[in-house]
């Protein structure tokens, strides 16, 4: 099982930027397919975007297509997602998890495909 710990978040005016990074604690993390979802108040969570073991296939959730990039660094077992243009719709808890893939580059985007899960960091929009 890897341990994933989600660093980043915060409190952003609308508009702002914030980074958010996850680092794991095993070098088999570059074999899993990673993932950023969140959760709002009274919603279900949802995917943001993901990214294959290589980082050659990436994946976005249409509502934050354009705004966000997902990126990771397999020497350094981190994840990174950097949010641009924040909305105060983009408030939620921001969980990073991994997918046991191997070496196959596929991007999953169901929660039930993931494996292993950070314990979340707050991002809050301000209007």
């Amino acid at each position: 099982q890897v341990q994933l710990v989600e660093s980043g978040g915060g409190l952003v005016q609308a508009g702002g930027s914030l980074r958010l990074s996850c680092a794991a604690s095993e070098r088999t993390f570059s074999r899993y397919a990673m993932g950023w979802f969140r959760q709002g108040p009274g919603k279900e969570r949802e995917v943001v975007a993901a990214i294959s073991w290589s980082g050659s296939s990436t994946y976005y959730a249409d509502s934050v297509k354009g705004r966000v990039t997902i990126s990771r660094d397999n020497a350094k077992n981190t994840v990174y997602l950097q949010m641009n243009s924040l909305k105060p719709e983009d408030t939620a808890v921001y969980y990073c998890a991994g997918s046991k893939t191997g070496i196959i580059d596929i991007v999953p985007r169901h929660p039930s495909a993931y494996d292993d899960w950070g314990q979340g960091t707050q991002v809050t929009v301000s209007s």
